[in-house]
């Protein structure tokens, strides 16, 4: 369990007091999830800002059936849904508004490098043994932003899977390594948009189910071609370089979901 330092006891004191000073805020220690990212005013409908994005890339994965949550910076009744649906998972009180609790939690579940406890930047960059996010049709930095997008969508989905355990057995792919194991030429690896799952402890069929309540508007799973081994979720609906992209995929049929 992670320390409360001075810094973060002080946050959650500005943001319980409406109008109090944050200034006092710069000059604290500095906390390990503060590495990160560290909010310093309470969030709900009508603000905006880059603070609201960044909660948006954390809520991604409580997006709801055939939604997702942009990250646009703008808070809306998407995020707020997606909020309260965070806020209910982890027995926050579910307001819909994104305080000192909320952000408590943020901060315990993500470590100093961004990512959600559970899944890692080595683990995404994985398609082919690691090639430092390069080699794709979108910069690395893009191609990047795209996998902690995914992670933290991954991150809700292992929560609603009752904490077990889930295997990245494939994230981003450069041209090179998508051409090497067989993948599409469309492919959502290739933008970090995409990871393939297994579980030790849940079936493929559960999580291709639990993925459509988690922002995923790709799923393929048991039933269909080459996928009989693994679960593919991505996010091909936000991946606006990719003109084909643009809508819901979802095809398990050994698990009742049919192709659509």
């Amino acid at each position: 369990m992670r320390v409360h330092t001075l810094k973060r006891a002080v946050v959650a004191l500005a943001l319980a007091l409406p109008g109090a000073a944050i200034a006092t805020v710069v000059a604290a220690p500095t906390a390990h999830a503060d590495a990160c990212y560290t909010w310093n005013r309470n969030l709900y409908q009508g603000r905006s800002g880059s603070d609201v994005r960044e909660l948006q890339l954390r809520l991604a994965g409580w997006a709801g059936n055939r939604d997702i949550v942009e990250l646009d910076g703008r808070f809306g009744p998407k995020t707020a849904a997606a909020l309260r649906r965070f806020q209910s998972a982890y027995g926050i009180k579910v307001d819909g508004i994104a305080g000192p609790q909320t952000f408590g939690k943020l901060y315990q579940i993500q470590d100093s490098d961004c990512t959600p406890q559970h899944f890692t930047w080595s683990e995404m960059d994985n398609g082919c043994g690691g090639s430092g996010w390069s080699g794709g049709p979108l910069t690395s930095s893009q191609t990047r932003q795209n996998a902690l997008r995914t992670m933290w969508k991954l991150e809700a989905l292992r929560k609603s899977l009752g904490e077990q355990p889930l295997i990245v057995t494939s994230g981003f792919r450069s041209r090179t390594c998508n051409i090497q194991v067989g993948g599409a030429s469309d492919s959502q690896h290739l933008y970090g948009n995409a990871a393939d799952l297994i579980s030790r402890d849940r079936s493929l069929c559960q999580i291709a189910r639990q993925a459509r309540n988690h922002g995923f508007s790709g799923i393929i799973g048991p039933g269909v071609r080459g996928h009989n081994t693994h679960v593919h979720v991505d996010s091909r609906r936000e991946n606006n370089q990719d003109r084909n992209a643009n809508g819901t995929y979802w095809a398990a049929p050994d698990c009742g979901i049919p192709a659509g």
